[in-house]
């Protein structure tokens, strides 16, 4: 700190040229006790210290920072993550033992294939029934996640009952849904119940919104079996803006205790899904091919979003808020193809393995009609009003699609064009590269030359979607010109 010490000189004027020496002894002895009371009173002064040097966290404010690291703080967020991924276990166990006995190992629905439409259209008015009498949360303008990343909360926890019931349905009810969009409605609405409830986070709406995110780390890192993924998931989606970087430390803590306890119970995760061969070397056709098949991801993710802004439209138009009817009209398209082809039901991650162990059987335009109409069927399930999330279907699709051009191509191995065609297209679809590369190396488990294969599909899709974005915000605010004349 610099002080500044005036000093009072005594000017003579021009008539006292002469001063006695008794003014000159008192004068000094003032001075002598300005001086003293001066240094008493500076050594009493605060002195100022240089703030601490503290890492920029996105604009963190300090008592964040330092707080963030308290054992009470921590033991929060570990509490909601092991609440989190308790329930996630229990509820797909749950789904597991009634999938089994109401679809899979029952003799009677294998040798009776009219109980298809049956099951579905039964589950189908469940699912609507569940969202008019229990207000269960749907899909319609958007999940859990695209809601988080808006800055919003969860559902209404009071909707739960009517959620669980929903989503069970929904997910029996062999439409186009992966379950991951069932578990971050439900798990969401259990963090806002339980830090609401025990006042665990008494923050600001900030804090709040890591708290959630935080439970769904846990419980997607468990059943994905990445420790890492979903806080790569929220960090490119932006959850939480300025604070970024505070929720991705929680993710990972979060994400770390829901990994773990779902490995030590023994419960199976989609790691390794889909695993093909290593590659041994690389070459300038693999390149090439990489590239074209994440233009080819690219096509398929904008099918899926016409499919679903046609099929938002037409339900829109047809039945408004009339949601039994909704979920019931989807349930007949969805029972009436499925009758035909039943390798479409459910999310088609159970149905993948055949596929992916003999493409041939199928032959190359049955493997693209099929992926095509799980594309419809999806748009169809999540416009509907069926509760339950995007990814596996998509990945679906895409692996049929990567099958049938290792059919026409067979001089490549069959492993980049599966995985370059599933990570480009959830990089398209969803905006996260990433995220989809992450997902994809989980999913495949594939060799170094692969992973380089696959960041140079979603590279091209990511340059693609960059050129078509000025193009499509044209064509957008062309058809909105006319309606707002």
């Amino acid at each position: 700190m610099r002080i500044t010490v005036f000093l009072f000189i005594p000017v003579l004027s021009p008539r006292s040229e002469r001063i006695s020496p008794l003014r000159i002894v008192v004068h000094r002895k003032r001075c002598l006790y300005l001086r003293e009371r001066m240094r008493r009173y500076i050594s009493c002064m605060p002195v100022d210290e240089e703030t601490p040097v503290i890492p920029a966290l996105a604009e963190s404010e300090k008592g964040d920072y330092q707080r963030l690291w308290k054992p009470g703080f921590l033991l929060a967020i570990i509490i909601i993550a092991l609440i989190a991924i308790a329930f996630t276990a229990v509820f797909m166990t749950l789904y597991g033992y009634l999938d089994k006995v109401i679809w899979l190992e029952n003799d009677f629905v294998l040798s009776n294939r009219w109980t298809i439409p049956a099951g579905v259209l039964i589950f189908s008015l469940l699912v609507g029934l569940c969202q008019k009498y229990l207000h269960a949360p749907n899909v319609i303008h958007g999940s859990a996640m695209e809601s988080m990343r808006k800055g919003h909360a969860g559902s209404d926890y009071r909707t739960f009952p009517g959620a669980f019931l929903s989503s069970i349905c929904s997910l029996l009810s062999g439409a186009s849904i992966g379950p991951e969009g069932t578990i971050a409605t439900m798990v969401s609405q259990l963090a806002i119940w339980v830090r609401t409830k025990m006042r665990i986070v008494r923050d600001s709406h900030d804090a709040h919104l890591g708290f959630d995110m935080a439970a769904l780390a846990s419980a997607f890192n468990g059943i994905v079996g990445s420790p890492a993924f979903t806080g790569v998931l929220a960090t490119e989606f932006q959850i939480g803006e300025k604070n970024v970087f505070k929720f991705l430390i929680w993710n990972l803590v979060a994400g770390l205790v829901g990994y773990f306890f779902y490995l030590s119970l023994g419960f199976t995760s989609f790691a390794a899904l889909l695993p093909f061969p290593p590659l041994e070397s690389l070459s300038a056709i693999m390149v090439v091919s990489a590239i074209a098949l994440g233009i080819v991801g690219s096509l398929l993710a904008i099918f899926t979003g016409l499919c679903l802004k046609g099929a938002g439209e037409l339900m829109e138009k047809s039945f408004g808020e009339r949601v039994v009817f909704r979920t019931v009209a989807a349930g007949i398209v969805i029972a009436v193809v499925c009758y035909f082809l039943p390798e479409l039901l459910f999310s088609g991650e159970a149905q993948i393995h055949a596929f992916v162990q003999n493409p041939a059987a199928f032959g190359i335009g049955m493997l693209l009609v099929l992926a095509i109409l799980k594309l419809v069927l999806f748009a169809l399930s999540f416009k509907g009003g069926f509760l339950g999330g995007p990814v596996f279907p998509i990945l679906f699709a895409s692996t049929l699609v990567g099958l049938a051009l290792s059919l026409a191509v067979p001089g490549i191995p069959v492993g980049i064009f599966v995985l370059c065609v599933e990570a480009a297209t959830i990089a398209f679809a969803l905006g996260a590269p990433l995220t989809a590369i992450i997902l994809i190396v989980v999913l495949g488990n594939p060799s170094p030359y692969l992973v380089a294969l696959i960041v140079t599909s979603v590279a091209t899709a990511l340059i693609l979607g960059a050129l078509l974005k000025p193009i499509m915000e044209r064509r957008i605010r062309e058809k909105a010109a006319p309606s707002a004349g």
